[in-house]
């Protein structure tokens, strides 16, 4: 009886045939073996192979271990929500995998933004960089990455913006409005995911205004075609992960401002499988897009270690070509 009544809450799902909710929890599995071996096998390529050990690289490694959390901890409560048709694992759980879920997401997403930026000002500003990016700075940028999403959630687990629970009508652990009736689910929205987004955005509109100013200069030059060989691809590699990333969480976004009475449930599920695939599909992208890092695969599954210093420490000589073309091109190219 017990549990058809806690079925009974997990929203307007009831209406639908326990087939969709199985096929639900079954590609959620299917997503979370997927993402979980994706993301650790580029953790382990990045560890092992110095020739993608950039900058930008120690970004994309807080991107996997953020989605490697995601995949390894939440969605198997997630696919567990859809085989049992509700929550099962207690209040306590209730709070912290919403807790994770929510600061992965900002994890993932501000590591975007970090990546953009780097980006923007390798291209933009290159005659800055090595005195922005040292390998001390880049570990406070990371951290303080992963404390600001996590921090954010502090006064709601304190109970004083919202709460972290079941949320009846949603059907699954999220944050509700506590006793003021107040929520910090707008404010999160706003700092954790549109803003970070109009950063990208902005970051990039600069970067290709910059290429353009500059693209008769870099035909006259061999070392500009070689610079838009490397760093241009791990540019455009990165905007392609960000498109990505709205792709499959925009949906959800729209669904739950435009049917916050969840009288589409099809929708909503829909929206969290979206979700969840963001998770696995970054390693793709590094795959499709990049041969460094299809190498660096390769190498990995054979068990083989780059030789070379850290190209973060120890710029190769078309790293320091590139920077140093750059810093000609900019010089001679307006300011953005």
């Amino acid at each position: 009886m017990e549990a058809e009544t806690a079925r009974s809450q997990f929203s307007e799902l009831v209406r639908y045939s326990r087939a969709m909710l199985t096929a639900a929890g079954i590609f959620t599995l299917i997503i979370m073996v997927v993402g979980v071996i994706g993301n650790l096998l580029t953790v382990s390529a990045l560890l092992r192979n110095s020739k993608i050990r950039t900058v930008a690289a120690a970004f994309i490694a807080s991107l996997c271990v953020s989605d490697l959390m995601f995949c390894f901890v939440v969605l198997p409560f997630a696919a567990s929500q859809f085989f049992h048709g509700t929550w099962i694992h207690g209040d306590v759980l209730c709070t912290i995998i919403p807790v994770l879920r929510y600061g992965c997401v900002g994890v993932s997403l501000l590591s975007i933004a970090m990546i953009s930026i780097n980006r923007y000002i390798l291209i933009a500003w290159p005659h800055v960089y090595s005195q922005i990016y040292t390998k001390i700075k880049v570990a406070i940028y990371v951290s303080i990455i992963w404390i600001f999403s996590y921090g954010l959630q502090i006064p709601t687990l304190l109970g004083q913006w919202g709460v972290f629970g079941f949320d009846e009508k949603l059907g699954t652990c999220s944050i509700k409005k506590d006793e003021s009736g107040n929520s910090s689910k707008t404010a999160m929205f706003v700092i954790g995911f549109a803003l970070p987004c109009v950063i990208i955005v902005v970051c990039y509109a600069n970067i290709f205004w910059v290429v353009r100013k500059s693209h008769k200069r870099l035909k006259q030059h061999n070392s500009g075609r070689d610079y838009k060989r490397s760093e241009m691809k791990i540019t455009k590699m990165v905007l392609v992960i960000f498109v990505c990333f709205v792709v499959c969480y925009l949906p959800i976004t729209i669904v739950k401002i435009f049917d916050s009475e969840v009288k589409h449930a099809l929708l909503h599920v829909l929206g969290y499988i979206l979700i969840y695939i963001s998770s696995c599909v970054n390693p793709v992208v590094y795959v499709t897009m990049n041969k460094q890092y299809r190498q660096a695969y390769l190498d990995t599954l054979k068990c083989r270690y780059s030789s070379g210093v850290d190209s973060q420490h120890t710029p190769t000589p078309h790293s320091r070509m590139s920077v140093g073309y750059l810093k000609n091109i900019v010089n001679n190219s307006p300011k953005v």
